[in-house]
C-alpha cells in the first residue's frame, strides 16, 4: 500500500515537471515572437528620395517606384525638431559648431571703383573775340597748358574795326570828350591787355591777328575746335582739367548704406600699383541710387602731386565700419543660417546628449555683417550652432521625416496611397528662385525678383 503511494507521488511529480516544462517553454518562446510582432507593428517604412512617404509595411514608393526602406526609430522620446546622428556621420560630414556670442556689430565692406576727375577743377578756355582760327598752338588732348600761354591765333574783322575806331578817336585829339577812352574800353572788353592797346596806338595801324591766352593751367581733356574754324565770342576752344587733385569714386550697394557715412576712413589700392596702399576719408555720399546697379557713389579725394593717379584707373577698397546700436547683439557666422525666402533656419547642438543631436530653430535675422549676421530672435548666448556641414544635418533631418529647411514643422508626413500620391507629388515639386552668383548662392526666395545683395535677376529652380 505504501509502495503504491510512492509510485503515485512519483508519477504526479513527473507529470508536473512535464507540464511545467511545456508551459514555460512555450511561454519563453512566445515572448520574443510577441516582442517581434510589437516591434514590427511599430516599424515605419519610407522612401529615401521622398521622405514624406510613410507606410507601416514594406513596398515601393508611389512617386518614384523605389523600394521603401525601414525608418530608424529612436526609443527615447525626443523633440520632433531634433535630429540625432552617429559619431561616424558627424566626422564624415565634418560637422563643426560655433558659440552664439554677443558683441557690437562690425563689418568689413569691400568696395570697387575708379579714379575720376575732380569736377570742380574742370575749366574751359574760351575765345574772347569772334573770328577765324588761323593757328592752333595746342593740337591734341592730353597736352599741358600754363596760365598765360598762347593757345591760338585768331583773325577777327570786328577787332580790326574796333582798332580803327581807336585810331580815329586818337586823331581827334580830344575834340570829342570821352571818345578815346570809350574806344580803349571796347578793346578791353575783347580781353586785350594794356600793352596790346598801347602797341596799336603807337603803331598807328590795326593788328589783324591776335593771340588767345590760356586763363588757367591744367591738362587738355577735350579739344573742341580745329584750325580754320570760325568761332563766336565766348566759344569754347579747349576743356582743361587740373589733375593735381582727383576723386576716387566707389560703388556701394544700398544694403550697405547704413554702415557708411561721410568722414569714415577707407583704405584702397589701385590695380596698376598692387601692394601699394592708399587711404582717405569719405568726403561725400551721393543722395541718389543708380536704378540699374542699385548702388550709390561715395567719394574719396586723393592728392595727386606726383601724378601717380590717372583718371580711369580701377581701384578696390576696404571700409571697416561699426553700426551704432546695442553692444549686446547676438552674432552668429553667416554659414550657420539657411534661407528659404520666407524663413531662416539654424541647427543648435543639443547639450549633454548621449549621441550628437541637433535641434532645428527658426530665427529672425537682423543686419548682415558680411561673414557674420545679427540674430534678433530664436537663439541665446552660449548656444552652439552648426557652422560647417549645415546642409548635411538638414539632409539627414529631411530623410528622417523631421522638420527641415524645406519642410515646415507643421507639415505632417504623408501616408502613401493612390488618392494622395498625385497631390504629394505636386507638393514635393517646390519652385524656388536662387542667385546665379556663386558667392551669393545661399540666397533662396520663393518668388521671382532680384538678388538683395548683387541686384542680379534670380534664377528659377525646382526642388
Amino acid at each position: 500500500m505504501i509502495r503504491n503511494k510512492y509510485i503515485q507521488w512519483a508519477l504526479i511529480f513527473v507529470v508536473g515537471l512535464g507540464l511545467g516544462w511545456l508551459f514555460f517553454s512555450h511561454s519563453s518562446q512566445n515572448y520574443p515572437v510577441a516582442a517581434q510582432k510589437s516591434e514590427s507593428a511599430k516599424q515605419i517604412w519610407t522612401c529615401s528620395m521622398h521622405p514624406q512617404i510613410r507606410q507601416d509595411h514594406p513596398g515601393k514608393c508611389p512617386l518614384c517606384g523605389m523600394d521603401l526602406i525601414p525608418l530608424q526609430q529612436n526609443n527615447e522620446a525626443q523633440n520632433p525638431a531634433v535630429i540625432t546622428l552617429s559619431e561616424d556621420a558627424v566626422q564624415t560630414a565634418n560637422i563643426q559648431t560655433s558659440p552664439v556670442m554677443k558683441g557690437a556689430a562690425a563689418k568689413e565692406i569691400r568696395l570697387y571703383g575708379r579714379v575720376e576727375n575732380d569736377e570742380r577743377a574742370v575749366s574751359v578756355l574760351p575765345a574772347h573775340l569772334p573770328g577765324r582760327i588761323d593757328k592752333l598752338l595746342i593740337n591734341f588732348t592730353g597736352d599741358r597748358v600754363v596760365q598765360g600761354q598762347t593757345i591760338a591765333i585768331v583773325y577777327s574783322p570786328e577787332l580790326v574795326q574796333a582798332q580803327q575806331e581807336l585810331l580815329e578817336a586818337k586823331k581827334l585829339n580830344g575834340s570829342v570828350p570821352g571818345a578815346l577812352e570809350a574806344a580803349r574800353e571796347k578793346l578791353r572788353q575783347w580781353k586785350l591787355t594794356p600793352a596790346q592797346i598801347n602797341a596799336v596806338e603807337n603803331g598807328g595801324r590795326p593788328v589783324t591777328e591776335f593771340e588767345v591766352k590760356a586763363t588757367t593751367s591744367g591738362v587738355v581733356t577735350k579739344k573742341m575746335v580745329n584750325q580754320g574754324d570760325y568761332v563766336s565770342q565766348g566759344a569754347a576752344l579747349y576743356e582743361v582739367t587740373d589733375l593735381s587733385r582727383l576723386w576716387v569714386l566707389f560703388d556701394v550697394y544700398e544694403t550697405d548704406l547704413p554702415w557708411i557715412k561721410a568722414g569714415d576712413n577707407l583704405s584702397y589700392e589701385l590695380q596698376s600699383m598692387p601692394g601699394k596702399e592708399f587711404s582717405g576719408r569719405v568726403s561725400f555720399v551721393s543722395p541718389m541710387v543708380d536704378s540699374r546697379s542699385r548702388t550709390v557713389k561715395i567719394r574719396v579725394e586723393a592728392p595727386n602731386r606726383n601724378a601717380l593717379f590717372k583718371p580711369g584707373m580701377l581701384a578696390s577698397g576696404v571700409l571697416k565700419a561699426k553700426l551704432k546700436g546695442n553692444a549686446s547683439d547676438l552674432i552668429v557666422p553667416r554659414s550657420a543660417v539657411l534661407w528659404t525666402g520666407t524663413r531662416s533656419v539654424v541647427y543648435v547642438k543639443v547639450p549633454n546628449a548621449a549621441t550628437p543631436s541637433f535641434e532645428m530653430r527658426n530665427v529672425t535675422l537682423g543686419t548682415d555683417l558680411g561673414e557674420s549676421i545679427i540674430v534678433t530672435a530664436g537663439l541665446h548666448e552660449g548656444e552652439n550652432v552648426v557652422t560647417n556641414g549645415v546642409f548635411s544635418v538638414d539632409a539627414a533631418a529631411q530623410l528622417a521625416g523631421k522638420p527641415s529647411m524645406m519642410n515646415h514643422p507643421e507639415t505632417a508626413p504623408v501616408v502613401a496611397g493612390e488618392k494622395t500620391a498625385k497631390k504629394t507629388n505636386m507638393q514635393h515639386k517646390k519652385i524656388v528662385y536662387v542667385c546665379p552668383m556663386k558667392e551669393d548662392a545661399d540666397i533662396v526666395l520663393d518668388h521671382p525678383g532680384k538678388c538683395p545683395k548683387c541686384g542680379m535677376n534670380l534664377v528659377k529652380k525646382e526642388l
